[in-house]
């Protein structure tokens, strides 16, 4: 393709990602499977310039703005142009003459610039993208729905982590301990000519530079990786999940996290992963298949409260619960759910965050552990969530980080506070928050014949069990 050619292929893939009533990443791979003739360097640049625009959408738009342009429907093709028009100047640092030449109206190249549209090139020649009148809302590229909360979870630090999450996330890759070693893959991986190395954090991450095919390497088609971000690993492996054990991952999507816990427990036990789209969940019987992982089943649910629920009260050592949740941590993948979030808001989610919690809490046995997490950065998701539950369910108390950590993998935790909290800025990874619970079980008075409830030590004389070669 032509540099025009792009252009006009990452207008067109904007009007379409903002017309669909769908997540852009989806969007974009149906544009692509419906031209087929677009080669791969040409897919990977088009789809670069569209995430590009959608990262820098508020910037933009108050670019936009300042130079007078009037904004349409944001569903319209001028809208794509002007941000096109708009990111190839302030941001690319190209002067207006040259991304004029662009429009030139050729064969697959955009139309002409019209007036309007000469004008904001003029306006907006040898800027750059950030101005000092900029709002800085506007700079972190926050919505205002998001604003306030996150002021408040963040404090001192909301520019800093927002701003983290206006770049593009990196790609983690999880190693499946049953199929192979960290350090073997590693060594495969540089030896396919891909640079890599060992995550900061998980014992089983490995960290790609660039984006390559992993899906067509050999070690992903023979299951000795999976792709996940080093957050969601982390989160998997404090389930803590072991050998015999009965587990359930409450909302498991497409299974990553239950793959993770079923490679921890070596096959060993049994894993139930639970979710109201049981679509989401056949996707994961390929991944487990590859795996060489047999301990799953999968369970649609109708709902939080699904008969199976009280069927299976008490029932299982872990209960994972990986909320479904505003994913204000995953804005680095996501930066369309920013500006139009498509399932319900932050109130809602909050009412059914604490409702799934309710009804998962149920099946966990007495001594067993219920382990809630978000990608979200918002305190109303995360510590507030925690504490409501608390309040209402006397029979839970919190394992703290500094003492699960050190049982899981052996080493101090290198993390603040009581909770699993990781943030873009801090820790290159998603933003992920998880906490730990415990249900204690009471213990009859053989004196007064009433019963009383102790805490055992939830982590007494508990080996480390992330037993990877690396670990």
């Amino acid at each position: 393709m032509t540099p025009g050619a792009r252009v006009a292929a990452a207008i067109e893939l904007l009007t379409e990602i903002a017309a669909t009533p769908r997540p852009a990443d989806a969007v974009a791979s149906a544009f692509f499977r419906a031209r087929r003739y677009i080669g791969a360097k040409d897919r990977s640049a088009v789809a670069e310039a569209v995430y590009a625009v959608l990262r820098r959408h508020a910037r933009l738009g108050w670019w936009l703005e300042r130079a007078g342009f009037e904004p349409l429907e944001i569903a319209q093709p001028e809208n794509a142009r002007a941000r096109v028009i708009a990111n190839a100047i302030l941001a690319e640092g190209r002067q207006a003459a040259s991304v004029e030449r662009l429009f030139d109206g050729g064969r697959f190249n955009p139309g002409l610039f019209t007036a309007a549209e000469s004008g904001l090139a003029r306006a907006l020649d040898h800027h750059t993208l950030e101005h000092p009148e900029m709002p800085e809302a506007v700079r972190a590229e926050c919505p205002d729905w998001a604003e306030a909360g996150l002021r408040r979870a963040l404090g001192g630090r909301f520019l800093p982590e927002l701003l983290a999450l206006t770049g593009p996330a990196p790609l983690d890759l999880r190693v499946n301990p049953l199929r192979a070693g960290r350090e073997a893959v590693l060594a495969g991986l540089a030896s396919a000519g891909i640079v890599v190395q060992s995550c900061r954090l998980s014992p089983l991450g490995v960290r790609v530079e660039g984006r390559p095919a992993i899906a067509g390497l050999e070690l992903f088609r023979a299951g000795a990786i999976e792709i996940q971000d080093e957050g969601s690993q982390l989160v998997a492996l404090l389930a803590d999940a072991r050998p015999g054990q009965q587990v359930v991952d409450f909302c498991a999507g497409a299974g990553g996290k239950a793959l993770a816990m079923a490679a921890a427990m070596n096959n060993q036990g049994r894993i139930v992963a639970c979710d109201v789209l049981g679509n989401r969940l056949k996707r994961a019987a390929e991944r487990l298949r590859r795996g060489g992982l047999h301990n799953v089943e999968t369970r649609p649910l109708s709902s939080a409260r699904d008969p199976w629920v009280k069927r299976h009260k008490g029932m299982f050592d872990r209960v994972l619960v990986d909320a479904p949740c505003t994913g204000t941590g995953t804005w680095r993948r996501n930066p369309d759910s920013r500006w139009r979030p498509l399932g319900p808001g932050l109130a809602d989610l909050v009412k059914l965050q604490a409702e799934i919690l309710d009804s998962a809490a149920r099946l966990v046995k007495p001594g067993g552990r219920l382990i809630y997490a978000t990608c979200s950065m918002l305190a109303e998701e995360n510590e507030d969530q925690i504490a409501l539950f608390l309040e209402g369910h006397p029979d839970f108390v919190p394992l703290p980080l500094p003492e699960l950590w050190p049982a899981v993998f052996g080493t101090p935790s290198p993390l603040e506070g009581p909770w699993l909290r990781l943030s873009p800025a801090r820790h290159d990874t998603d933003g992920f928050f998880a906490a730990v619970l415990v249900r204690r079980p009471p213990v009859p008075a053989a004196a007064t014949g009433t019963a009383v409830e102790v805490v055992p030590d939830p982590v007494a004389d508990t080996p480390p069990v992330a037993d990877t070669p690396e670990a």
